[in-house]
């Protein structure tokens, strides 16, 4: 059976070597079993690391989108925000209402919001909402803030309650002291690497580490519809509402497209991260350390990729590595 992947296998290996990572590792999800686990490299690059098993927990970084998203989805179904098309302003009344004007909770999960912020923290428009995307983090940064005001607890905290208990994970967690079990991140490969552990001073909650098995059990309960050994623990509205796409209809067609922070396939588009051999109705989260995330409801397939090298490989051409990899994938099941 290994031979069936060894393609998305070799090309893991690859560029893993390639961008300097130490650590790599893969799970895949077909049909609700994992039929393939693979583990390579150390902790970090210093001669004493650990090696990687399934043990191993990687800081996702900004593939915690999906975890916030679920949470922001959670707070529409049960009433805690109106609609996708309130108005930021009504949240947020410390914020100029100049700088916010017209912007909504879709634009903030869509990245179609047109705002970023300085070095020194002032929130500054880009360009006007749902006119153009750009991956920047002051969404990130308030829809944190606003899950945390109207439930009283930070998104960590009500994930735990509301879905990491039922579903019984153990290596999935926010953590602000470093373990054995922790992957350090590669930030100069001339240089050891970097405990990432502690709680953040942007409010952003960035410290999540989580197993590659796990993360593809993350995934695999989107695609399950928010169901787990026969029970629904998540409730079908959230999930669904966390993977359509809720991008607004106007922007245009070579940018990609968003439900809650995951995107999500109907056409190839050209500054998409997901390549055109992804069947339509697929959706992907990854993060700048590495972790690919890739769920491909056609096939019943979930894909869990680890890297430890902070930057994607290919610099500018670095969307091409992105679509390849999902491309692999999902050539390897058609």
């Amino acid at each position: 059976m290994i031979s069936k992947y060894e393609d998305i296998i070799r090309w893991v290996e690859d560029i893993k070597e390639k961008n300097k990572s130490s650590a790599s590792a893969l799970t895949v999800i077909k049909d609700n079993e994992i039929v393939l686990e693979h583990y390579s490299g150390t902790h970090s690059n210093t001669n004493n690391a650990l090696p990687v098993n399934e043990n191993s927990r990687f800081n996702v970084a900004s593939a915690r989108k999906s975890y916030l998203g679920l949470c922001v989805a959670f707070a529409l179904y049960e009433g805690k925000i109106h609609s996708l098309d309130d108005y930021v302003s009504e949240y947020f009344k410390n914020i100029d209402p100049n700088i916010l004007r017209n912007t909504t909770i879709r634009h903030m999960v869509t990245h179609t919001h047109g705002l970023d912020e300085t070095s020194d923290g002032e929130i500054i428009r880009e360009f006007n909402p749902g006119e153009k995307w750009a991956y920047r983090v002051i969404n990130i940064k308030l829809m944190t803030q606003l899950i945390h005001k109207i439930y009283g607890v930070s998104f960590p905290e009500l994930l735990y309650q509301k879905v990491f208990l039922p579903m019984g994970l153990k290596r999935t967690k926010w953590e602000t002291q470093d373990n054995d079990n922790l992957v350090k991140v590669i930030i100069d490969p001339n240089k050891n690497g970097e405990d990432t552990t502690g709680s953040d001073d942007d409010g952003m909650e960035s410290n999540l580490f989580v197993s590659a098995r796990e993360f593809a059990l993350w995934g695999n309960l989107f695609l399950n519809k928010g169901v787990l050994n026969g029970e629904q623990i998540v409730p079908k509205k959230v999930v669904e509402l966390a993977i359509s796409i809720l991008t607004p209809d106007q922007l245009s067609t070579e940018y990609p497209r968003n439900g809650m922070f995951w995107f999500v396939q109907n056409i190839p588009r050209e500054l998409s991260e997901l390549g055109e051999q992804v069947p339509s109705g697929s959706y992907q989260i990854l993060g700048v350390t590495g972790p690919t995330l890739l769920v491909i409801p056609k096939y019943n397939v979930v894909v869990a990729k680890m890297y430890n090298k902070r930057y994607n490989y290919g610099n500018e051409n670095y969307l091409y590595y992105l679509k390849e990899f999902s491309n692999i994938v999902a050539k390897t099941f058609q």
